[in-house]
């Protein structure tokens, strides 16, 4: 067979191999992502999402916006899924450099020296049993895809980079959520704080109250003792109050990649409200949100895993050739020296041990956990979106009735002062019952605010936004 034969065999052979390999691995395709009644009571075929909005619009809070943008820059758990991104790169440009030839040079000089009595020749002839030789050459080999072996490993490297990519959004999101979570539960502590503080000043005026009143014979001893267990009970409040704060504010400096250290923001009463809540319809979930995304890619990985397992039950086409320099003397090392050879070959596996069987066994089993854990992903994230939402609806329909119990008690406490200034139908069990619960409510109170700035920024992220 000449070469032109051999040219012609070859391509043949190619154009088959490329057919059958379509028979061997299979087409990707979508896992079903069965989204209907995903967010539970949202029936809305309206696709506006807040999921669309850049963080940057989304949080009108200037001091808020400095943080998360801090943290951005600055947060290593971001930081290291970077690097992750950067070695999935690395790792797809070496899965497309394994469509070329390997081609490798060297450079050899030997020197060997026979037996003369090996050599067998008659007794006296006289031959140098040295030899020195020189050599120059390459040397390449080149594995052919006749199966898809080497692109399916081209469309794991890059099912895997852009799971890195989408597990560095996802940190993205949850980043920014757990920022602004941490930032509004530090203005709620403050607005805690400032309130019991403001009710310990209203205790001590209570007691020094209750002292005139008892020298008036108003009231007994005991009405001056309870207003001073009053008043230390919401003393006590305050190193708690104040230990939360510097517990949150270590956190949020955790996530803004700084060492401890105090935090600048706003006042509670400040803070803009957000008002727009639009969800789309649950399809939007595996376009808006990174984790969703993430799983479809670590299901695409493992699909395209599966072919490249079903490809190691066919034979291996590989080419080799080497060729250059050889000659026993330097100063001719280039006159007639050339050498070279090329070889063509099928590896065929046999007898293995079942090793090609477990292996896609495994790719199959691996393949079936990554749909099941992209399904349980999109169920999570429906229940991430119900929750929030829910979250926010019970929180607003508290505002008029906490408004309306806060300003009730508020009387409640001036009338059973007056009462008991100027009547004996009252005592101090009365106001100090008044109290304890005014206060309370307005502490119940910051905490229906923050349930709503946070439900707000939970559903912010359950709808995948904060990447953009």
């Amino acid at each position: 067979m000449n070469r032109y034969h051999f040219k012609y065999f070859f391509l043949l052979f190619v154009c088959i191999g490329t057919f059958l390999s379509c028979k061997v691995t299979k087409r990707y395709q979508q896992p079903d992502a069965n989204a209907i009644n995903l967010y539970r009571d949202q029936n809305t075929t309206d696709t506006a999402t807040i999921a669309t909005i850049p963080w940057q619009i989304f949080f009108a809070d200037t001091v808020l916006k400095a943080l998360i943008n801090e943290g951005l820059n600055q947060n290593l758990n971001l930081k290291i899924a970077i690097q992750k991104i950067v070695e999935a790169q690395a790792s797809l440009r070496q899965s497309k450099a394994a469509f070329f030839p390997n081609v490798s040079g060297n450079a050899s000089v030997g020197r060997s020296k026979q037996s003369l009595a090996s050599l067998d020749f008659p007794p006296g002839t006289i031959i140098n049993t040295v030899t020195t030789t020189y050599q120059l050459g390459i040397s390449a080999s080149w594995e052919v895809d006749i199966w898809g072996q080497l692109s399916s490993a081209k469309r794991v490297a890059f099912a895997n980079l852009l799971q890195t990519d989408a597990a560095k959004r996802a940190i993205q999101t949850q980043l920014i959520a757990d920022i602004a979570n941490n930032y509004y539960a530090l203005l709620a502590l403050d607005k805690e704080l400032e309130i019991t503080s403001t009710a310990v000043q209203y205790r001590i005026k209570d007691v020094e109250t209750m002292k005139a009143l008892k020298e008036g014979a108003v009231v007994t001893s005991a009405a001056v003792v309870q207003s001073e267990a009053n008043r230390y009970s919401a003393e006590v409040a305050i190193p708690d109050i104040l230990r939360s704060i510097r517990e949150t504010e270590n956190a949020l400096d955790l996530l803004l990649g700084r060492p401890p250290g105090p935090i600048n923001r706003i006042k509670l009463d400040d803070e803009p409200q957000i008002n727009t809540l639009q969800t789309g319809i649950p399809a939007q979930l595996l376009k808006n949100r990174p984790d969703v995304q993430q799983a479809e890619y670590n299901f695409r990985s493992a699909f395209e895993n599966t072919n490249l397992a079903r490809t190691y039950f066919y034979p291996q086409f590989t080419i080799t050739a080497s060729g250059g320099f050889s000659n026993l003397k330097l100063k001719d090392f280039f006159i007639n020296s050339v050498f070279y050879n090329i070889a063509a070959g099928l590896t065929q596996p046999i007898f293995n041990q079942g090793i090609n069987k477990a292996r896609l066994k495994i790719a199959q089993a691996q393949q079936l956990e990554a749909m099941y854990n992209f399904q349980q992903i999109m169920l999570t994230a429906g229940g991430e979106v119900s929750n929030a939402l829910y979250a926010y609806q019970t929180a607003t329909d508290k505002d008029g009735a906490r408004s309306r119990q806060i300003s009730a008690l508020a009387k409640s406490v001036d009338y059973t002062q007056q009462l008991l200034r100027f009547s004996s139908a009252t005592n101090y069990i009365d106001v100090l019952t008044s109290e304890q619960s005014l206060l309370a409510a307005r502490l119940n109170g910051v905490n229906d605010r923050l349930q709503q700035l946070q439900a707000i920024v939970n559903l912010y992220r359950a709808l995948g936004g904060g990447w953009r």
